[in-house]
């Protein structure tokens, strides 16, 4: 489970291969069509790999080995909150999952990957800092903060693109 069901195995960029299964993370929470579900899912998936990702750790026998890749899984729902806050607002309802999809909105889903995959490589302060926590810990919060990084950008940038 560390591991991604095989996907830290293989050679080359696990954590970017990660992204997959998180997307269908991602499509599941919001598919369940409510903040409550979507942010409760959110959190249970924090909790749970923070002893998942030690377990990994021991096992690999190094500090955040990069074979360890749940801390991407569970940690790329958290990139959209602000897009799905956005795009609620606008439709008036909770959007289908679908709508990741739509028109130019495949555009958005990608520079969001692509943002975290930057923040979670690059460690803008405090992402590198949380590296020292405790174990999983440690491993988990440093994709958490570089989540709430995407978050942060997506904000600004979709007050320039957006302004009504």
């Amino acid at each position: 489970m560390a591991q991604g069901f095989g996907i830290g195995r293989i050679p080359v960029a696990p954590g970017t291969l990660a992204l997959l299964p998180g997307l269908i993370l991602t499509g599941l929470l919001w598919s369940l069509g409510s903040w409550t579900a979507y942010v409760v899912g959110c959190v249970v998936g924090v909790i749970v790999a923070i002893p998942i990702a030690s377990v990994g750790e021991e096992y690999e026998g190094r500090r955040d080995p990069p074979s360890v890749v749940i801390d991407e899984i569970v940690a790329l729902p958290l990139c959209f909150f602000v897009w799905l806050w956005q795009l609620q607002d606008e439709l008036g309802h909770w959007p289908e999952w679908r709508v990741f999809f739509y028109g130019t909105h495949g555009y958005i889903l990608l520079g969001h990957l692509v943002l975290f995959r930057l923040f979670d490589i690059w460690k803008p302060w405090p992402v590198r800092q949380a590296q020292v926590l405790w174990r999983g810990l440690g491993i988990v919060m440093d994709d958490v903060l570089a989540a709430l990084w995407v978050n942060g950008v997506w904000f600004v940038v979709s007050l320039f693109l957006f302004v009504r």
